[in-house]
Order: C-alpha cells, then structure tokens, then sequence
C-alpha cells in the first residue's frame, strides 16, 4: 500500500514537473523594433518560436520565426523585417504542435 501511494506521488509530481517544461520567460512587455529577443524559452523538445501579429487581438499573420532546442533557451532574436508596432503572440511549437503561446505588448519608443 505504501509503495503504492509513493509510486502515485512520484507519478503526480512528474506530471506537475513536465506541465511547466513549454513556457517562456516572464517578460509581457517588448520594444518596438524589427527584432524581438526573448530572454527565456523552455521546450520539451526541439522545436520553433513563431511570432504572430496580434493587434486584433487574434492571431494575424507570421512575422517570424526562430528554431529552439530541447531544453532553456536564452536571449531567442527573432528577426521580423519590419519594425512591429502592434503587440504581437508568440507561439511555441514542439513536433508540429503548439505547446505554448504568449501575448506580448509592444511598447512605442
């Protein structure tokens, strides 16, 4: 019984643990530019952070996109082409599938 309920813990704080592993750091505020540096991104996998429009607050078109590896990811420069102004999300992708998503605001200069 005991051995059990362990095993029943250890399985719940995996699971807890690895909810967490998709995320990005705590920043919700950007400067206007035509590149966007994210300071933490975690993956549980290899992966990609695309960046959306999101003035509408919907997601509009892809502005850019930069390739993550497993793990944390510091100082991710995403280059946009053009200077955004708008606030943007940003979206985390592990083997094709959104695992994360962030709105940011982008804040005038």
């Amino acid at each position: 019984k005991t051995i059990a309920l362990t095993l029943a813990a250890l399985m719940g704080s995996a699971t807890l643990a690895t909810a967490d592993v998709n995320s990005f750091g705590l920043e919700r505020e950007l400067d206007a530019a035509s590149s966007i540096s994210l300071e933490n991104v975690r993956a549980a996998g290899d992966g990609t952070v695309e960046i959306y429009d999101y003035h509408t607050g919907m997601q509009g078109k892809l502005l850019g996109s930069q390739m993550v590896n497993a793990g944390a990811n510091s100082d991710v420069r995403i280059n946009l082409g053009q200077t955004v102004r708008d606030d943007v999300i940003a979206v985390l992708k592990v083997n094709g599938q959104i695992v994360a998503t962030q709105e940011f605001q982008v804040e005038a200069r």
